[in-house]
């Protein structure tokens, strides 16, 4: 079911996952923003504006805030999520959440800065844009990473602190799946004026929508966007991955179905999350409810004769 409208308010947004923006500046006509903000209340959706860096005039702002709404910019003021694509996101406010975008060969390099960053920030979460281009070399330096990054945490929980750090700490919160949902709980209107998936579907294909705002949605095959029709990610138990349907795409051509990388990375997150949770219970009750059970494997295809 449907909660969640993501409008482009220009072809510059900040991308907040994988996909990459456009370098050319388009923004949104007025009457598309008007006809965006006007489809989200009929529809009972929750509105997410995605801002491109340069201020935008003020007959568009005053749009905005006729409606209840979240911000995701490129800087903290008046943003619910702060988007960072590069390492120096100390300037950005604490109480704000922080997406950061990164290479695999940038996490690789310069994660230890972010050992620092998490005891000031509330929350942080780290994209890797690259994970479909993860080989076995990769899994074992970010399975390294995980683990240091992990210390890190362990030592900011027993002082008291409860920071959160997408990688890590989401799984332990978790008892079911927390994906990203595009296509099942949320669409995206671009400044065309039509609906698509996601963001990155937008990018990569601009003939790809699912509708417009003159004739409604037409989303083909939506059943296959929901997780009860997703079997190899119905029965995982890495609740934290994002199930990215577009990389599904991208890389199995089904949005139902991961690629082994996304699925090697997420089981990575997964088990260091299990030796984060355990090793902070050695100093105290934490979350004692939760169990995050040890398996052996990486990749849940791997088990396809046991399920159900």
């Amino acid at each position: 079911m449907l909660q969640y409208l993501n409008i482009l308010l220009d072809d510059t947004s900040a991308s907040y996952c994988q996909y990459e923006a456009q370098k050319e500046q388009r923004l949104i006509t007025l009457e598309n923003l008007k006809a965006g903000v006007f489809f989200s209340m009929v529809e009972n959706l929750m509105v997410q504006f995605v801002y491109p860096e340069y201020d935008l005039p003020k007959e568009y702002l005053q749009i905005i805030e006729n409606i209840d709404h979240f911000n995701i910019k490129y800087t903290a003021d008046d943003a619910d999520v702060c988007i960072v694509d590069n390492w120096d996101f100390l300037k950005a406010n604490a109480n704000v959440p922080i997406v950061v975008r990164t290479t695999k060969k940038d996490l690789f390099q310069k994660y230890q800065s972010l050992k620092d960053i998490i005891t000031q920030i509330k929350r942080l979460n780290v994209i890797v844009t690259d994970i479909d281009t993860f080989n076995d070399d990769d899994y074992k330096e970010y399975k390294r990473v995980l683990e240091d990054l992990s210390e890190q945490l362990r030592r900011t929980y027993i002082n008291g602190q409860k920071p959160q750090l997408n990688l890590l700490t989401d799984r332990m919160m978790l008892s079911q799946m927390n994906n990203c949902g595009a296509g099942d709980t949320n669409i995206t209107l671009a400044p065309n004026g039509k609906f698509y998936v996601c963001p990155a579907f937008y990018y990569e294909n601009e003939s790809d929508s699912i509708g417009d705002l003159e004739h409604g949605l037409d989303i083909k095959n939506k059943q296959l966007y929901k997780l009860d029709y997703a079997p190899i990610c119905f029965h995982c138990d890495a609740y934290q991955c994002k199930r990215c349907v577009w990389l599904n795409h991208k890389t199995t051509l089904e949005v139902n179905t991961p690629s082994h990388e996304q699925c090697v990375v997420a089981h990575l997150e997964r088990n260091a999350s299990r030796e984060l949770l355990l090793n902070i219970r050695k100093h105290g009750t934490f979350l004692s409810e939760q169990e995050i059970k040890e398996i052996d494997y990486l990749d849940p295809f791997d088990k396809r004769d046991e399920w159900q």
